[in-house]
């Protein structure tokens, strides 16, 4: 749209230096623009120096004036009403309640025409003075390809193919105990049980190991089945331990953290 509306402010200009003698009518009927037009642009081109081109890319339409500015003494009261909530108030005040507090605030009845009226000037004030603060974003980093059976994750995941039974379990019904080769994303192994505790995990890692070897490294997250409870944190679980008389470096992801165990996580053998 815009490069048609250029290309029609130069045919006009051609036609003018071309046919001084047309009437703007004519100019109009010949471009298929309205009389106001031709005559508004008639007036820029006449007006502008000669082969300067940048009038036919008009005027720039952003704010001629600047925008009014908060007042220091009505900006001074929105931070106090922000770190001292008047009126006996519970919890930090945002921009709507601060825009509610402002106009029966004493000390700003001088200012009544010049408070602000828009939730958005609260919340610029409060950013410009640290009140509102964001979290930078983190900058990821691409992780680097582990070489096959350098890394090997497991977890643990529900069979939702499974349904509960009327009496029993109703949870973690049939779990499968997963293996992922972190290099490849391969489903190396699933072991899929009933009953997977301390033990029988313990079980499932043995007949892994028995079947491809002993990989450099193990990754699994903090389920108590696998590390232990929290009370024994000092105290390294039977697995842990096993791992590590076999020379396996057992890699326990940190709390909140299933990034580090991704692969594994949204792996779901399909079971009948």
């Amino acid at each position: 749209m815009q490069e048609r509306w250029i290309a029609d402010r130069a045919i006009l200009q051609q036609l003018i230096q071309k046919h001084p003698e047309w009437t703007q009518q004519e100019l109009a009927n010949w471009i298929g623009r309205s009389l106001g037009w031709v005559k508004k642009w008639v007036k820029r081109l006449r007006e502008a120096p000669p082969g300067d081109a940048r009038v036919l890319f008009g005027k720039p339409l952003g704010r001629k004036t600047p925008y009014p500015q908060t007042d220091p003494e009505v900006e001074e009261r929105i931070l106090a009403i922000r770190d001292a909530p008047p009126e006996n108030l519970k919890r930090t005040p945002g921009p709507r309640a601060i825009l509610y507090y402002l106009p029966r605030d004493p000390q700003l009845r001088h200012h009544a025409e010049t408070l602000p009226r828009s939730t958005r000037t609260i919340w610029k004030v409060l950013q410009r003075n640290d009140r509102i603060t964001h979290q930078k974003r983190r900058k990821r980093q691409p992780v680097e390809r582990q070489e096959a059976l350098e890394e090997i994750q497991m977890d643990f995941k529900d069979i939702s193919t499974v349904p509960a039974a009327e009496t029993g379990k109703q949870q973690h019904v049939v779990e499968a105990f997963n293996f992922v080769d972190a290099g490849t994303s391969i489903l190396l192994d699933a072991q899929v049980q009933a009953d997977f505790h301390a033990q029988t995990a313990l079980q499932a890692v043995i007949h892994f190991l028995q079947r491809y070897g002993l990989p450099p490294k193990i990754t699994f997250d903090r389920d108590p089945r696998l590390v232990g409870a929290a009370t024994g944190r000092d105290f390294p679980s039977p697995l842990v331990r096993f791992l590590l008389c076999l020379r396996i470096i057992p890699n326990v992801c940190p709390p909140h953290r299933p990034d580090k165990n991704d692969l594994v996580a949204y792996c779901t053998p399909f079971v009948r």
